[in-house]
């Protein structure tokens, strides 16, 4: 019954906070001057660039926010959670690094939305209304130049626990090729907590001691797809398998689902690899009733590296998370500091310039969990947590992405597909 309550109440949450998702495209509304702002002239554009990305019709939210009469009966709840910065959701410190997918609306949107509200959401002039922007249909990447199935469809059980599900289909390519973009869709949203997608030779199989190894992308609560800066990607080899590790959670009815990956391959020449790994640990006990309990987990850097993301990943006990990075010389840097760890949205951090670590770098990650009855999301603060897939265990993963910082790859494979 908790494992139910806590999906729907993620799901839910999930969908509502993905209207304030940023656009790295935004542009300035309107200047604070205004007597009365309205929904036509300085409403639509932030809400049309933050929101209907999601906010639209069959879309992963819950209603659609693509004109006045849509928006407005959702006025005072918009206001709410912007004024309060929690949605859009973001959750690194500012004094640590700077980021390409920083979510935050700018103080003058925020203000803006809180004004419009508190003076009766005026709709203003049907004349001024802009344009909605151009989405892709179905997919945030856009259309994929290649996708794939899983090989069958899945029957969830209404209740119980349902371990994890792998599901291997070949890739067919007849060379190698190189990946600029991936995105993962669930088949029912309902029941998939997260799909994780591996790369594997044929002869092996994924297992939980491989964190990191062969990822090529993945879909948690929150999460955005991969999508490689230009001249990176992820590599598939020649006849590698496609491998779905799929988590489901039962919503308390039979639901079927056949999820689908997409996958859109480099245009242009590719020097550089990217290759995910993450610093973890599967050898922790997290005590009962612990509010504050601290774990450290380190990954050896053995070349010289070039960071172009970081992503921590805990469960419903997970508290807060440093990456800290303890150079050869002894001196330390906090790469990215995450306060108010949020298990509902599994965030990549993208800086804004790649971050170098010279070889002999060790990367330290010091995760919080609260095990204790302060924790609203806590299954049970009277037992001791261990590792484990289920959302009622616990993992302690750093994960990040990194080029080589010499390294230089055979231009990109053609973008027609050897499927």
């Amino acid at each position: 019954m908790k494992t139910r309550l806590f999906a729907l109440v993620l799901f839910t949450g999930l969908v509502a906070a993905l209207a304030f998702t940023a656009s790295s495209n935004a542009k300035p509304n309107a200047k604070l001057s205004v007597g009365a702002p309205t929904f036509t002239t300085h409403i639509a554009p932030i809400i049309f660039n933050h929101c209907a990305s999601c906010h639209r019709a069959g879309e992963i939210a819950p209603m659609s926010l693509t004109s006045y009469k849509e928006v407005r009966p959702w006025a005072k709840a918009i206001r709410e959670q912007v004024a309060s910065r929690t949605m859009p959701p973001w959750h690194a410190d500012p004094k640590h690094g700077e980021w390409t997918n920083d979510r935050r609306l700018s103080e003058q949107d925020i203000t803006l939305i809180t004004k419009w509200v508190d003076q009766g959401a005026p709709e203003g002039d049907p004349k001024a209304m802009p344009p909605l922007p151009k989405f892709a249909s179905g997919w945030q990447i856009g259309e994929p130049d290649v996708t794939f199935d899983m090989p069958e469809t899945f029957t969830v059980p209404a209740e119980g626990t349902v371990p994890y599900m792998y599901f291997t289909v070949p890739s067919n390519f007849k060379e190698d090729k190189y990946i600029a973009a991936m995105e993962a869709r669930a088949g029912d949203l309902s029941v998939v907590h997260h799909i994780v997608v591996y790369v594997r030779d044929p002869k092996e199989r994924p297992t939980k001691q491989d964190i990191g190894t062969g990822l090529l992308g993945a879909l948690s609560p929150g999460q955005t797809p991969f999508m490689a800066q230009p001249g990176t990607a992820k590599l598939i080899k020649a006849g590698s398998n496609i491998v779905f590790q799929m988590h489901y959670t039962p919503s308390g009815k039979v639901t079927k689902d056949r999820s689908i990956i997409g996958l859109k391959f480099a245009k242009a020449p590719v020097n550089q690899v990217i290759t995910t790994t993450a610093a973890w640990s599967a050898n922790f006990s997290i005590p009962p009733n612990a509010e504050n309990h601290e774990i450290k987990v380190t990954y050896p850097v053995e070349e010289d590296i070039e960071i172009v993301s970081l992503m921590p990943h805990m469960h419903l006990r997970g508290k807060d998370y440093l990456y800290r990075a303890i150079y050869p010389d002894g001196h330390s840097e906090i790469l990215l500091s995450v306060p108010r760890y949020d298990f509902g949205w599994q965030v990549y951090y993208y800086p804004k310039k790649p971050i170098h670590l010279p070889k002999g770098t060790k990367i330290e990650g010091i995760a919080h969990f609260d095990n204790s009855t302060k924790n609203p999301q806590n299954p049970n603060p009277n037992i001791a947590v261990r590792f484990g897939e289920q959302t009622w265990e616990e993992m302690v993963n750093g994960f990040f992405d990194y080029v080589p910082a010499s390294q230089k790859a055979k231009p990109a494979a053609s973008g027609s597909s050897s499927k």
